[in-house]
């Protein structure tokens, strides 16, 4: 029999939503542990070991996307939105969310290569939404904030500090100058689309020696975690909905909100297949550290009550 897991994002993200009568009877049934620390890369790192253990998301997405992270250090430089207000100046988009296509990438790189090329650390982009800077060998780099914990928030609260961040505040700084200035914002506006004004570093380091994992697939549309998998040779494509072809095999919803939807497409099949003997067991792992396992023989515990409310 197969075994199934699904991470989920932190419990409060669904707010206390009614499960239906199925869900709710079968997920008050099920047994409960905290799986470990808070925080999706804490949540990731439960399902890839990398060798040395460190977490270089540059090297990473930079195989995935290009195939040659192996002979160099990396460091993202995704494109960002700013905007200025009253106390400062608000991170209100980087990379993906930005709605970038080639027409973007084509024209804001050659503008952004003369700053970079001089200051040592070459930049291009693979992917219209991922750009990157190759570093020297050895090259010492401060601690950059994840655009997670960095959207939304005051852009100087999360900028790198110290004397080793000083040089990149200043190649920020210089960069949005360039960016500012840059013809193509003019033609995003009138497209009702936000500038590209600024970058946003982070994830630097080499590729790992190895990335391994326990489990035969990893289905998955987020992109660290796909290059992880692809690392470890697991990676697959994330379906619109629950089927179990594998015996070890890792579902990656992380974006789901809405409950209604998350039980339809996903814990109402899943359920059914572990009723019909298929499964042998699944797991829900919380972002938050908690971990839920369903299993058929907890069927028999009728005297435990529903979960009322999602996540609780």
């Amino acid at each position: 029999m197969a075994r199934a897991t699904f991470l989920l994002p932190a419990a409060a993200r669904f707010g206390g939503q009614q499960a239906g009568a199925e869900v709710a009877r079968t997920l008050g049934r099920a047994d409960r542990a905290q799986a470990g620390k808070e925080g999706r890369r804490a949540q990731l790192r439960r399902y890839f070991r990398l060798t040395p253990d460190h977490w270089p998301v540059a090297a990473l997405t930079r195989q995935m996307d290009a195939g040659d992270a192996a002979a160099s250090s990396w460091l993202r430089g995704d494109p960002a939105y700013v905007r200025p207000d009253i106390n400062g100046a608000r991170l209100l988009g980087i990379g993906a969310s930005l709605g970038l296509d080639e027409e973007d990438r084509a024209a804001f790189l050659p503008a952004l290569r003369p700053l970079f090329g001089d200051a040592g650390f070459p930049i291009d982009a693979p992917h219209p939404a991922r750009w990157y800077l190759r570093m020297p060998q050895g090259a010492k780099l401060p601690v950059f904030a994840e655009p997670a914990d960095a959207l939304g928030a005051d852009l100087f609260d999360h900028l790198a500090e110290g004397s080793e961040g000083r040089r990149w505040r200043t190649l920020l700084g210089e960069a949005q100058v360039v960016l500012h200035n840059h013809p193509r914002n003019t033609q995003r506006a009138a497209q009702g689309r936000a500038p590209v004004n600024s970058l946003w570093f982070w994830g630097g380091g080499s590729l790992p020696d190895a990335v391994a994992s326990p489990h035969a697939e990893f289905h998955s549309g987020d992109e660290i975690a796909l290059a992880l998998a692809d690392a470890a040779g697991i990676a697959r494509a994330l379906p619109g909905t629950f089927a179990i072809d594998a015996d070890d095999a890792v579902f990656d919803l992380q974006g789901a909100r809405d409950l209604a939807a998350l039980e339809r497409d996903w814990l109402l099949p899943a359920c059914a297949t572990l009723q019909s003997g298929e499964l042998r067991s699944l797991v829900l792992d919380f972002a938050d550290g908690r971990q839920w396992t369903l299993a058929p023989r907890q069927r028999w515990r009728f005297w435990r009550r529903p979960l009322a409310r999602f996540g609780a």
